[in-house]
């Protein structure tokens, strides 16, 4: 039976016991001129399908496409639909979902942690059962750098243009925290990229891949009843 909760009927889903939905959120927001807009939304399906491959209790759940990416305004391509509206969308769709026995948050973009938290902080008072997980990269660089770019050489390469990648601003994020609020990524970085994709690597993007299958694998067990 597929994974994708869209591949299936009604019927299929009902005859399922003790189903766990994985609701990957993505973004469609610049990622640099080297990177497709919807970078975020590929990392997370991809880490929600591996996931399935351990738990045969995982249905995926079509992802939000378009979220919160307000800090990525003044880029042609980037799409949002702002902090409240994402909150509200979240809380629907987990409202709609009391036929499995939990839903899981598969973080692919940092700027939906307000809605996401503002979002199970009402369902979780509501008795429902979902949680939130987010990708931890140590070392990592914050946008369109050599991480994501490691990871979508590994997922897509056909999508990544190494020819015109380059580095944008790679000071640490608390050096440029002030900016980024009042800004936006267009005040700190004119190519929109936060780090230096040059050194990106297909096999760091397998590496980073497997760690954070693993950890979400552990998060869904560890959190599932």
């Amino acid at each position: 039976m597929a994974n994708k909760i869209s591949s299936n009927t009604w019927s299929q889903v009902a005859s399922r016991q003790s189903i766990l939905l994985l609701l990957p959120l993505g973004s469609c927001e610049q990622h640099g001129p080297h990177l497709p807009l919807d970078t975020d939304t590929q990392i997370a399906q991809y880490l929600c399908a591996q996931a399935a491959l351990h738990n045969d209790r995982i249905l995926i759940a079509p992802s939000l496409t378009i979220s919160a990416s307000g800090e990525h305004a003044g880029f042609p391509g980037t799409l949002s639909i702002g902090t409240d509206a994402l909150t509200q969308v979240l809380i629907e769709i987990v409202r709609s979902a009391d036929w499995c026995s939990g839903v899981v948050f598969v973080n692919g973009h940092g700027g939906n942690a307000d809605a996401v938290a503002a979002a199970i902080h009402t369902l979780t008072n509501e008795q429902r059962n979902v949680v939130s997980w987010w990708p931890r990269i140590e070392h990592g660089d914050a946008h369109a750098g050599a991480s994501e770019t490691s990871m979508m050489l590994a997922i897509n390469p056909e999508q990544v243009n190494m020819a015109v990648a380059e580095a944008g601003a790679t000071q640490p994020l608390s050096q440029l925290e002030t900016q980024l609020r009042s800004g936006g990524v267009r005040a700190v970085s004119l190519n929109g990229v936060l780090g230096n994709p040059t050194t990106a690597t297909v096999e760091h993007g397998q590496n980073l891949l497997s760690q954070l299958t693993r950890d979400l694998v552990t998060f869904i067990n560890e959190h599932s009843n």
